[in-house]
């Protein structure tokens, strides 16, 4: 069976990495490290929290980066909020904004109303301008339950954007054939996501993994902010985030890993263009 990097243009035995940056517009923090590292940095894709207050601006900074849409059904903090763009009461908590963990959307939420503020959330970035290079989950509320996982299928399959996806590990302990059922429906995935163990901050999982990178499209996301008194405010686990902006923009020693490790860099549009062309 021919591989993903060998219908990307690249050998079989090549080791393609993806990094991507989670949580573009989330803060005004969130959207100058996260341009910076693709401008600047390593970085090579990006997501949108299309429902964050800073997402508008992330949009005006847009200069046709490699940007995907980051689904967003929770917001986790507790002293900063964000909630639907539509009108779907059964995605609000009560306090303001989108519940705080993943069970409390799988418990309650519509699944009408996700779908329709999923699509929402894809249409509104398309509106802005985005040229949107896929899809993932925030936190992976749409990944990790079946139903809401045929949403994230069925929205790209409509809009031909491949989707971040866990790897086959994972199958047995979330419960379900995820990776069968999309490349079955022919949507375009990476062969690897490394999962950081803490949710963000990626440097020790990379420094790790970099030299073992399996053949084949691996993804790693990343979490890069500016160090600004917002980002403290609001965000307990800030300290990492600005280690990640560092990391991928501004250490000379991950450039010289690698390069000395031979992975070669790409970012989501090159597997956009794949599914598209129905190779």
């Amino acid at each position: 069976m021919t591989t993903l990097a060998e219908r990307l243009g690249h050998a079989a035995e090549d080791r393609l990495l993806i990094i991507n940056c989670d949580d573009l517009g989330s803060s005004h923090a969130a959207n100058v490290g996260v341009y910076e590292s693709l401008r600047q940095g390593l970085a090579t894709s990006a997501t949108l929290m299309v429902p964050c207050p800073w997402s508008r601006q992330a949009a005006s900074m847009y200069l046709g980066e490699d940007v995907g849409v980051h689904l967003t059904l929770n917001a986790e903090y507790d002293l900063y909020r964000w909630g639907p763009i539509t009108q779907a009461p059964s995605l609000l908590d009560g306090d303001g904004g989108f519940p705080r963990t993943l069970t409390d959307v799988w418990d309650h939420a519509d699944l009408d109303e996700a779908r329709r503020e999923c699509r929402a959330q894809i249409e509104r970035a398309i509106l802005w301008g985005f040229d949107v290079s896929h899809l993932d989950s925030h936190m992976g509320t749409m990944q990790l339950r079946p139903e809401f996982f045929d949403i994230y299928l069925e929205l790209a399959l409509e809009f031909g954007l491949p989707i971040r996806m866990l790897g086959e590990s994972s199958q047995r302990r979330v419960g379900f054939p995820y990776r069968r059922i999309a490349r079955e429906e022919g949507v375009v995935f990476s062969d690897q996501l490394l999962v950081l163990p803490a949710g963000v901050g990626s440097r020790r999982t990379v420094e790790k993994a970099l030299f073992d990178l399996r053949p084949g499209v691996t993804e790693v996301y990343v979490h890069p902010a500016a160090d600004t008194p917002e980002l403290r405010a609001f965000a307990p686990d800030w300290a990492n985030r600005v280690d990640d902006h560092h990391f991928v923009t501004h250490d000379a020693g991950l450039r010289a890993m690698i390069e000395r490790s031979g992975v070669k860099l790409i970012g989501y549009r090159a597997l956009r263009d794949l599914m598209r062309s129905g190779c």
